[in-house]
């Protein structure tokens, strides 16, 4: 992590420029993303294809969670061996090969079967994905390029989504798999070859070697309170709007698009990070997500409103995982693909746990409450990097 503290501007900085390479890298988190989101609107199309329902199509999606988790907590320290642009181009690669079974399914358990695949693949591109980030991040530019690679989360969820919906009605589910695994391919390519100075490659680090690493503990604690309250407020907005303020489905579809816009206008304004300083920032955005929290669970009445808070929701989750993503790699050099191993772990656990704990807690209340107990998990994760910082 780089905090510019000079009394006269470094203008060898200014000129630096986010290295054409941060752009593929967006596009490979686009691709991935847009596999874990695209599932949702299409599954009713899917059960019908494989004469299943949709809760037993959704447990590919659960496949591809378990199997991230798994992947990047064991696998993402192969990362520091072999480089991290060298395991990203191998996960690509085992991707697209999954996302081509995915294509070509035919049954529910072989969708299944291949939906792991693609988990176990992710698990390792995302880690490596975040380390080359910060790898090749020019000095004093830090969070601007891994905010740019953060808006492939955008692409997923803006364009990814709504397409991914359409082509399936026109041209049938399969089409979905086969796109996202041709654009697979291309990233793999354009990745395999690009000439990309990594760092040095180190010796392979244990799981509980990079936990004990000092300051990541706490840093994992925030981001599991961080995504457990995300995940679990995302599942179910969807069902209060239709539920609850008797919205058609496609109301879902501007609540997605809100929050794409917000995560994606807040990379203009990641410079502020630099400039301030990732370790003071941290605390404070993540007491702002529990604000827009509070904020929703007000306005969770009126669809107008929620549309506007789930922008300044995008806006500030984007700060929160820019930043601790900065905190994660600035640790420990020599052992960043197995801490963002664990960072991606800790994420789709807390996607499954999230998502589970937050739907016991909307069976027995109403809607208002889940954003009131995210908001209770973000003060616990302001205090868990507060902890850190000392």
């Amino acid at each position: 992590m780089t905090n510019i503290n000079q009394s006269i501007p470094d203008r060898s900085v200014d000129r630096a420029r986010i290295p054409p390479f941060a752009y593929v890298l967006t596009i490979c988190i686009g691709v991935i993303g847009s596999n874990s989101l695209a599932l949702g609107p299409i599954a009713p199309e899917v059960a019908r294809s494989l004469g299943a329902d949709v809760p037993g199509v959704m447990t590919a999606s659960a496949a591809f969670g378990l199997g991230t988790a798994v992947s990047a907590v064991f696998l993402g320290r192969l990362i520091d061996r072999y480089g991290p642009r060298r395991m990203l181009a191998a996960a690509l690669l085992l991707l697209a090969t999954g996302l081509g079974g995915s294509a070509l399914a035919p049954s529910l358990a072989f969708l299944v079967a291949t939906q792991l695949v693609v988990g176990l693949a992710a698990g390792i591109a995302l880690p490596s994905i975040y380390t080359l980030a910060s790898v090749i991040a020019p000095a004093g530019r830090e969070s601007e390029t891994i905010g740019l690679v953060l808006t492939g989360w955008t692409l997923s969820m803006v364009a990814g989504v709504p397409l991914s919906a359409a082509i399936a009605d026109l041209t049938g589910w399969r089409t979905v798999y086969v796109i996202v695994a041709a654009a697979t391919m291309i990233a793999c390519a354009v990745v395999k070859f690009a000439a990309v100075q990594e760092g040095a490659t180190g010796r392979v680090t244990s799981p509980l070697a990079a936990l004990s690493v000092r300051g990541v503990a706490p840093l994992l604690v925030a981001c599991a309170a961080f995504m457990a309250a995300f995940y679990g407020v995302y599942a179910y907005i969807g069902e209060h709007l239709h539920a609850a303020l008797g919205l058609p489905v496609t109301a879902n579809g501007l609540i997605a698009v809100s929050y794409g816009f917000g995560f994606g206008a807040a990379a203009f304004l990641d410079r502020l990070i630099d400039r301030f300083g990732a370790g003071r920032l941290l605390p404070l955005i993540f007491l702002a997500v529990g604000g827009v929290y509070v904020a929703m669970a007000v306005v969770s009445g009126f669809y107008a409103g929620m549309l506007v808070v789930v922008f300044l929701w995008g806006l500030a989750n984007h700060f929160g995982l820019n930043v601790l993503i900065m905190r994660l790699t600035g640790l420990d050099p020599a052992r960043r693909g197995a801490i963002m191993g664990l960072n991606s772990g800790v994420t789709y656990l807390a996607l499954f746990v999230g998502t589970i704990g937050f739907g016991v807690v909307y069976a027995r209340a109403a809607f208002f409450v889940l954003p009131l107990v995210a908001a209770g998990l973000m003060l616990l994760a302001a205090f868990a990097v507060a902890t850190a910082r000392r």
